[in-house]
């Protein structure tokens, strides 16, 4: 009976212990599925985009800002220890005129070769390059010393970029009707790509580098160019009879271009990817260049047709600022400082600068220069590379 008793006591605490068990191992269980659906309700970081860019071109900073490598002062090492200085072509006086930004003073004037438009800092930013339009030459000075080198003969070269990877200088060759790939070093020419508007001027390239945005000045057309294939891969006429297309900047999400036009009084906007027809954003008479803000927020519009300034702003896409010079003024083509507070523009009409504060839109200097002053370069300036023209950094 004993036996019994114990044998039953014996069962009976094995069955609390199993079910105690049991119990426990639902408590967890429990556990486990509640921590895992919540882990499941949290979503997890949303991955970053990666840009395919053209192959060889430098990574993309932000999917979402061209920009993100312009901010003050911040200079590469390469271009550092470079003394800061305004350069000046001066069309009808073939010289360059060198301008200290501190003083406001011409502190040299460089005997350059005929015509000269635009002043161009290479793709590595080590050489600024002249465009001697009617010479046929390219004079390259050290921005180091300030001293020109021996001139490179260039047919036609009204304006000069270099694709975003770096393998090809592309010059605008204006009157030759022609998109010519070139050495970025040597400028030996590699290809050369015929087109059938007429006055090929300015361009900018799209986020990934793949492709940019020509504006032809004489026929009122863009262009849309494939950049590693070098070739033509659309082609549209501007809907404004006598339209004359200037400057071209992309936005700092890369989704449309600008295009300036002297003739419309305004800036066309494009979708680059679409490439459909344009819409007009009236800015001021004779709109000419683009100049992007430090911060990327911003869009300076040179009016050279009435001497004004319009500030278009990305975000609230509107104008939200115009500044008028005084005594007038026919401003041009520049660039913004290193810091981002001064605008440095060309007085194409009136041998002279403009200095003018981008906080405020005050004048803060006139500077007489040479005769017909254009393309000028503010240097160095932030960024990794330098895609061309009077300064396009990424």
């Amino acid at each position: 009976m004993r036996h019994n008793l114990v044998k039953a006591s014996l069962i009976a605490g094995a069955a609390l212990a199993t079910l105690a068990a049991c119990g426990t191992e639902t408590k967890e269980s429990e556990k486990e599925k509640a921590r895992a659906t919540k882990a499941a309700a949290v979503p997890a970081p949303p991955k970053k985009k990666q840009i395919q860019g053209l192959p060889g071109m430098p990574p993309v900073l932000d999917p979402k800002d061209v920009y993100a490598a312009d901010r003050p002062n911040k200079l590469s090492p390469v271009v550092k220890d470079f003394p800061s200085r305004v350069y000046v072509p001066n069309t009808e006086s073939d010289t360059v005129s060198v301008i200290d930004p501190k003083t406001y003073k011409i502190i040299e004037t460089i005997p350059v070769g005929r015509q000269p438009q635009h002043v161009v800092p290479s793709w590595d930013m080590k050489t600024l390059w002249v465009n001697n339009n009617r010479g046929h030459t390219l004079t390259p000075i050290d921005p180091k010393t300030g001293k020109a080198g021996k001139e490179v003969e260039v047919h036609d070269p009204y304006n000069l970029y270099f694709t975003p990877n770096g393998k090809y200088a592309v010059v605008m060759a204006s009157l030759d009707r022609e998109l010519v790939f070139r050495d970025p070093h040597t400028m030996k020419r590699i290809k050369t790509e015929p087109v059938t508007c007429y006055g090929v001027n300015h361009a900018d390239f799209s986020l990934d580098g793949r492709y940019f945005i020509v504006s032809c000045e004489f026929s009122g057309e863009l262009l849309k160019v494939d950049t590693e294939k070098m070739k033509v891969v659309g082609q549209q006429k501007l809907p404004f009879d006598g339209a004359m297309p200037q400057d071209v900047k992309i936005s700092p999400d890369g989704k449309k271009f600008y295009i300036a036009d002297m003739m419309a009084h305004g800036m066309w906007v494009v979708d680059g990817e679409k490439f459909g027809k344009p819409e007009l954003l009236p800015t001021g008479k004779g709109c000419h260049g683009l100049y992007v803000s430090r911060d990327s927020r911003e869009m300076y519009v040179s009016n050279r047709g009435e001497g004004s300034v319009s500030v278009f702003d990305f975000t609230k896409n509107k104008l939200t600022k115009k500044w008028h010079l005084p005594d007038g003024g026919s401003p041009d083509m520049g660039g913004v400082s290193a810091d981002g507070k001064v605008l440095w523009l060309s007085g194409r009409y009136d041998a002279e600068v403009y200095a003018i504060d981008t906080r405020t839109g005050k004048q803060l200097a006139r500077i007489p220069v040479g005769s017909g002053p254009h393309g000028l370069a503010v240097y160095p300036q932030p960024g990794r590379y330098s895609l061309g023209h009077t300064g396009i950094f990424r």
